[in-house]
């Protein structure tokens, strides 16, 4: 039970922690790394509607004045020359928007309960197997005692 009441809270809260702080590491390595853009779709996205959203290609203007060219997802019927904000990173490649502070902290509190629904089955499960190595010594000396007295109880039955 200490066990439980003390390094669950602890655990819990010492993994959530530090993901939560390695999360925010990513969280700032990706804000400058990172920056979204204005881009052009080069050609029509054709498809169908029930699709969500499909690969088109896309041109943009560096801050610098290099023009890139890459790909996004755009939805179905977005004719040739739509508006796309996309994020790229420094290198000028399409990627994904930087990770932000609220999945950082879903991220702390994913782990910090993670750790301690493992804390919880690995109390549950040595109190299980210290139950299942006292029951069975419970057993053996029971057995034990009654080699020695069965057989004076069953020959008083006998007369």
């Amino acid at each position: 039970m200490l066990v439980l009441v003390l390094g669950l809270p602890v655990a819990a809260l010492g993994a959530g922690h530090t993901a939560y702080e390695s999360s925010m590491r990513t969280v700032h390595a990706q804000a400058v790394e990172r920056h979204e853009v204005t881009a052009r779709l080069t050609s029509d996205v054709l498809g169908d509607s029930r699709v969500s959203k499909r690969q088109a290609p896309i041109r943009w203007t560096e801050r610098n004045g290099i023009v890139r060219t890459g790909t996004a997802l755009v939805e179905p019927g977005t004719p040739e020359g739509a508006i796309v904000r996309v994020w790229v990173d420094r290198d000028g490649t399409v990627t994904s928007p930087p990770m932000n502070v609220a999945g950082a902290q879903a991220n702390g509190w994913f782990v910090a309960g993670m750790a301690a629904l493992g804390v919880a089955l690995g109390v549950r499960a040595a109190r299980a197997a210290m139950r299942l190595a006292l029951d069975r010594r419970r057993y053996a000396r029971w057995e034990a005692e009654w080699d020695l007295v069965e057989p004076q109880w069953s020959g008083r039955f006998r007369r």
